[in-house]
């Protein structure tokens, strides 16, 4: 017989609602907390939301972001962000990059005083660097991108909830949609207790963390449908249990592959991507945690009405999931 990795036994018999008060009241007891926090501190908007200015560069020497950053360093710039462009169309000698530096507070955008430090100091690492484009962003168009990343999370939002409700019950589609509001509140407070930049990388980490449990979710409920057909007597709350514990293999290796691939990314990503990588890290955990600990739990309060099961399919999509 071949050798299979498993991080948790064949068969496991854990009571995932023996503390449900102390592991349900700490998710609300969180999402409280989190929604505080947003209020008091704020969040630490990165470019895309607090307005600035984007120079484009370009040289026939390779781009070394490490030299431009430290060549901008001293000029007390606040919040900057240095990317190379990559472009097929480039000539082999074209090598461009991007510079966005955020407005100063009270100001709209960045100086054409501070632009020609910038130019200057640049042109200390590299003397033939050209600089083709200057683009400035306003607050009013900053004040746009915020409302749209609000609207983006609660359309994703609002479509998991009408999708889970119509392939199970309503009760399922409550619970897992309050999964994931505890998933992206919670985040989001992290984020704002310890002022990390928060731009458009961290929406598109929040829509991530939205699909990832989800997915994870469906799948626990899916088994759980077909359990209830199956064990027509059981009580709810065994059944339930019962059912997460068929999944959770599943579950915690989904989790554990996700979190080496991105711990790698921690260390070798770069400063660009490393915002969103944490987002998705605290995803991740949160994510698995909601799932075992928070949907299941609402849907027990809610109850299922388990009348008409033996007129549903008894086979679920994810029946045959190797858990």
């Amino acid at each position: 017989m071949a050798w299979r990795l498993r991080l948790v036994p064949e068969k496991t018999n854990i009571d995932f609602f023996k503390i449900q008060w102390l592991t349900f009241g700490s998710s609300i007891a969180a999402m409280v907390a989190s929604v505080v926090i947003i209020l008091v501190m704020g969040l630490n908007f990165g470019i895309d939301f607090r307005g600035g200015t984007t120079i484009r560069t370009e040289s026939t020497t390779p781009v070394d972001v490490g030299a431009y950053r430290e060549a901008l360093s001293t000029l007390g710039l606040g919040d900057v962000s240095i990317s190379e462009v990559f472009d097929p169309a480039f000539r082999p000698d074209q090598h461009v990059s991007m510079i966005r530096i955020s407005a100063r507070e009270g100001e709209e955008a960045v100086t054409p005083a501070v632009i020609a430090e910038v130019e200057t100091a640049l042109k200390t690492v590299d003397p033939a660097i050209l600089f083709p484009a200057v683009e400035s962003v306003g607050p009013k168009v900053s004040e746009e991108l915020i409302t749209s990343a609000l609207l983006s999370v609660l359309a994703g939002a609002a479509g998991i909830l009408f999708y889970v409700w119509v392939r199970f019950e309503w009760q399922f589609a409550v619970g897992t949609v309050a999964a994931l509001v505890h998933d992206v509140l919670v985040t989001v407070g992290i984020f704002s207790l310890f002022q990390i930049k928060f731009d458009l990388t961290i929406v598109a980490a929040l829509l991530t963390i939205l699909g990832y449990s989800v997915n994870d979710t469906v799948v626990i409920f899916d088994r759980l449908r077909e359990n209830l057909a199956k064990y027509k007597q059981m009580p709810l709350r065994d059944l339930m249990n019962l059912t997460t514990n068929e999944t959770l293999s599943r579950t915690i290796m989904t989790a554990s592959t996700t979190l080496i691939s991105l711990i790698v990314l921690v260390f070798f990503g770069g400063d660009v991507i490393r915002g969103f990588v944490f987002a998705m890290i605290l995803g991740v955990i949160l994510g698995s945690y909601s799932t075992l600990y928070m949907a299941k739990n609402i849907v027990l309060m809610l109850g299922v009405d388990r009348g008409d099961k033996p007129k549903k399919s008894n086979k679920g999509e994810f029946a045959d999931v190797d858990a």
